[in-house]
This record gives structure tokens, C-alpha cells and sequence, in this order.
């Protein structure tokens, strides 16, 4: 597992074994701003990142592969062997809203265990957070909805699809059509039928039949395999035969879903089946959610667009050493200047700007702290919790997030100012290394 990371931080890290370079070093990890469209992230990804730590070891094939193909040398490779982690992890639990320049998490541990796990901590935090923020405005748009995940024959591999239906969980969607991941993470399964299904039988009446005969309890028609209107009352036909007990709904799939929907209410109705939920699904996002939320549309399965998060698929995130052996540090690169030492972020009431600062300022009495201590010399402080608890942590941050950071389009994140301290540090060291290395200073903090 430890090979899951760019060849430049084993490189770096048996340099700085080799040169018995083993003083504590922080690394932050943050977005350096927030996509196009977006008001907040959602911190996502921890769980996998604390398991990665927890786990981090070189066992005896990859040192022979090192030693193969990258050329360490034995002593590099007797450094490996022995290396665990054993640091410490301030970070964000999980469902938190979080904005950009603050850290989802912070690692402070001796400086080559910390930078071996960076390519693994920001592959984790950057697409699950980018994900729960996706799947976060999908709810923001259908309110009174459920949403299910239907992403995973579309996610980015199956490791993503399971990441996906995880990250969708945390912000409130009421399923996955995923198993593996229903199973592992103690999520509702749900699952319909396919075109497949309706065109392998004589006609779509047969196919109906034979659903609501073997699955009596979880009985949703797919009505557009032909016509639509044609299929709901084909539907309706079988399920007054059949009267399947237990849930009985319809799906829609293509077409004007909105129109699509209320004709299908009104034929369900006035047969008697007020109960009958209706389900779309078929390319949706936020926007066209929003579109359909007045309509009597119960459920949604949303795919692809959220899975990959289809109009922000990247985020410009960061992993940064802030701090060696006691000593702060800064990158002064242009458009990518990083803040030094390690960092505590404070909440107030809504509508209030969050407050970065440096951890070991005093606690403001009114304000609560964002990042926790999850690990504690290389172990857990507390197991793996259930989705359902980041779930109604993201609630909370949903009811205390500002309407203007809720917006679909054109949204405002909430400020994020930092304190007087902290200011001062930057803007000390900043000046420090312009004039150490010749440069114009640029401090403007």
C-alpha cells in the first residue's frame, strides 16, 4: 500500500532518512479556492486517509521493487522497512462544510513518514470532498426529494464508485444502486429494472408480471422502455392484478420528466394509487433538479454527472509543508503562496466569516473549533464511525450555511479571515525570504 504515491516523495523521504533529517514536520492540506459555482466544499475522504496512515509500511515486495527498478540502495531500503507512522492528525470530520485556505486536515509527524502520504491524502480529501460538495447541491436543489446514487458504471473505477455512494451518503442521499458499497457501509440498496429486462420478455405486460410476482415487496416499474403513458398504465394494470404489497412505484427515465410526471400522478391517482411513488433518473444534476422540484417527482437516481462531479471534476487542492523542526515555513510561488505553521479554524453564527489562525493561539470563547486531533502517535483516537454521524454533522452545517453559499449559480463563499498572528507571521517570513533570496516582497497580508 505504501507504493500508492509519486516516485519524488519515496525519493524525498530516503533523502531525508539518509541525512537522519527526522525532526517533526506539518504539512496542511486546503483548496487553494473553490471551484467555479461552488460556495463550500464538504470535508470527505478522512476515514480512507486515517486507514492509509494507520496501515503506511513498505512490506518485502515493494522494497524489492525499489530496490529493482528505483535503485534504492540497502540502507534506504533497512530506513523503509522500519518506517511507520507515528504522528499525530488535526483534520475536519467528515460532513463539515469547509471553504477555501482552510485546512481539511493537518499531519505533524517526523518529515519522511508525513511526506510519503501526501499523493495518497489528497487523492482521498480532493475527489470525495469534490463529490460530497456535487452530491451537497443536489440536495440543496430537491429539498424534499430522495436522492439515490446511480454513479457507479460511470464512476472513474470502482474504487470511485465506491467513494461516490460514501460521499453521497454523508450529505443526506437516501441510497445507493451500488451493493458492494450498501453492504460495506450500512446503506439502503435500491434498484429498479433495465431496458434489457422489459425487451428480453414476449411484451411489456409479461415483463411487469414477472417483476411484481418475484419481488412482491420492492416492485418499481421501468415505464419508457416504448411509451411512456402506455407503460404506466400497463403498470397499473399488473399492480391491480398483482397488488404486490410493499412499496410499488414507477421510474422514469427519458423525455420531459416534468410533464412526464404529472400525467403519470394524475393516471396513478385516479386509479386508486395515491400511495405509488414516482421515480426520474436519466443524466440529472443540480440544475435540472431544481428545474423539476415543484414537480410531484418523489425520487431521484442521480449518475454521472454528480459521480464525477461533471462541471468541477478537479480541484485545485494542496498539501504543504507549513512547519520543520519548530521552524515556519512558506512557498512564496507566485499565485501559490502558502500560510506557516499549523493552523486551528473557528466557526461562529451564520453569516459570521470563519477565523484561521494559528493552533497554538488562544481559543476565541464564542467560536468552535473545526479540526479535531484524530491521531495520536500513529494510532486512532477513536474507530471508524458510522456514515449516519457525518451525515447529521453536514445537517447542521447545511441549516448554519448563509443563503448566498447555498446559491446554484454564482454563489459567495463565507470569508475566511485570518487572525492578527497569523498575518504578522506570514507577512515576518514572507519579508525574510524576499530579502534572503533577492526577491521583491510581496507580503500583502
Amino acid at each position: 500500500m505504501s507504493l500508492c504515491t509519486d516516485l519524488y516523495e519515496i525519493r524525498m523521504a530516503a533523502s531525508y532518512l539518509r541525512r537522519g533529517m527526522t525532526a517533526l514536520a506539518t504539512f496542511s492540506l486546503f483548496a487553494r479556492k473553490l471551484p467555479r459555482d461552488r460556495g463550500f466544499l464538504v470535508s470527505a475522504g478522512l476515514a480512507d486517509c486515517l486507514d492509509f496512515l494507520q496501515h503506511l509500511h513498505f512490506d518485502n515486495d515493494e522494497l524489492t521493487y525499489l530496490a529493482d527498478v528505483v535503485g534504492l540502495r540497502e540502507d534506504d531500503l533497512a530506513a523503509l522497512d522500519e518506517l511507520r507512522f507515528t504522528g499525530e492528525v488535526w483534520a475536519v470530520p467528515e460532513g463539515r462544510v469547509v471553504f477555501a485556505d482552510e485546512p481539511f486536515l493537518e499531519v505533524t509527524a517526523p518529515i519522511a513518514q508525513a511526506q510519503l502520504a501526501e499523493t495518497a491524502l489528497l487523492n482521498f480529501v480532493t475527489y470525495q470532498s469534490s463529490v460530497a460538495a456535487k452530491a451537497a447541491r443536489c440536495r440543496i436543489a430537491a429539498p424534499r426529494a430522495d436522492l439515490i446514487d446511480f454513479a457507479a458504471r460511470r464512476t472513474h473505477g470502482l474504487e470511485a464508485a465506491r467513494a461516490v455512494a460514501r460521499a453521497s451518503a454523508i450529505v443526506g442521499f437516501a441510497g445507493t444502486s451500488y451493493v458492494a458499497a450498501a453492504r460495506e457501509f450500512g446503506l439502503p440498496a435500491a434498484g429498479t429494472m433495465a431496458h434489457s429486462y422489459v425487451e428480453a420478455f414476449q411484451d411489456e405486460r409479461a415483463a411487469f408480471g414477472a417483476f411484481a410476482e418475484d419481488f412482491p415487496g420492492a416492485t418499481v416499474f421501468l415505464v419508457d422502455t416504448y411509451d411512456t403513458l402506455q407503460g404506466v398504465r400497463t403498470a397499473i394494470e399488473v399492480a391491480a392484478e398483482a397488488r404486490p404489497g410493499g412499496h410499488l412505484g414507477i421510474r422514469l427515465d427519458s423525455g420531459d420528466l416534468g410533464e412526464l410526471a404529472i400525467h403519470s400522478r394524475r393516471l396513478l391517482d385516479d386509479a386508486g394509487f395515491t400511495d405509488a411513488r414516482i421515480m426520474a433518473s436519466g443524466g440529472l444534476d443540480e440544475h435540472q433538479l431544481a428545474a423539476l422540484a415543484d414537480t410531484p417527482i418523489d425520487a431521484f437516481g442521480i449518475g454521472t454527472r454528480m459521480g464525477v462531479s461533471a462541471d468541477a471534476p478537479s480541484l485545485d487542492s494542496a498539501y504543504k509543508l507549513v512547519e520543520y523542526s519548530h521552524r515556519p515555513v512558506m512557498k512564496l510561488s507566485s499565485g501559490k503562496l502558502t500560510a506557516p505553521g499549523a493552523k486551528q479554524v473557528y466557526r461562529g453564527d451564520s453569516g459570521e466569516p470563519d477565523l484561521l489562525v494559528l493552533r497554538d493561539e488562544t481559543p476565541p470563547d464564542d467560536r468552535e473549533p473545526l479540526l479535531r486531533l484524530m491521531m495520536r502517535g500513529g494510532d486512532r483516537l477513536d474507530g471508524p464511525e458510522p456514515v449516519a454521524v457525518a451525515h447529521q454533522r453536514f445537517d447542521r452545517d447545511l441549516q448554519w450555511l448563509p443563503d448566498t453559499a447555498r446559491l446554484l449559480t454564482d454563489p459567495t463563499q463565507v470569508e475566511v479571515k485570518w487572525s492578527t498572528k497569523l498575518r504578522r507571521l506570514t507577512g515576518d517570513l514572507q519579508r525574510f525570504l524576499a530579502t534572503r533570496y533577492g526577491l521583491e516582497d510581496t507580503s500583502s497580508r
